[in-house]
């Protein structure tokens, strides 16, 4: 399986994006899924997190600083999974990840297996 990001972009403080990791050569069905990202000088950041789908349904997790402004979802038919981010802020300029994760806990990098190549988001104040 392949993971592709897109959608990111530059914007002004205050702006939204919506960003997509989509998937080929597999189904992400089975994967649960995330994004992190890097800014410069800076560690790969744990930003959300999403369980496969189950009878209850799915289950998120984000890291502080974007909860209440990021929303993460997938479409399993689509193969695609998604990163609504809103309220954007000039601390959130950094690239933007998607990964499966392998085993471990989801808030560490070092838990998925299956990386995209990332996608720039720069917002201005």
């Amino acid at each position: 399986v392949q993971l592709v990001e897109s959608g990111g972009g530059l914007v002004q403080a205050g702006d939204s994006l919506r960003l997509s990791c989509a998937a080929s050569g597999g189904t992400i069905r089975n994967y649960a899924l995330g994004w992190f990202r890097q800014a410069p000088g800076k560690e790969r950041a744990f930003v959300a997190f999403i369980s496969t789908i189950g009878w209850s349904g799915v289950w998120t997790e984000y890291a502080d600083s974007v909860k209440g402004r990021f929303t993460i979802s997938r479409d399993n038919a689509k193969n695609t999974m998604y990163l609504q981010m809103n309220s954007l802020e000039p601390e959130d300029t950094a690239i933007y990840h998607c990964a499966a994760l392998q085993d471990g806990s989801y808030h560490s990098p070092h838990s998925y297996n299956l990386w995209g190549q990332g996608t720039q988001v720069t917002v201005s104040s």
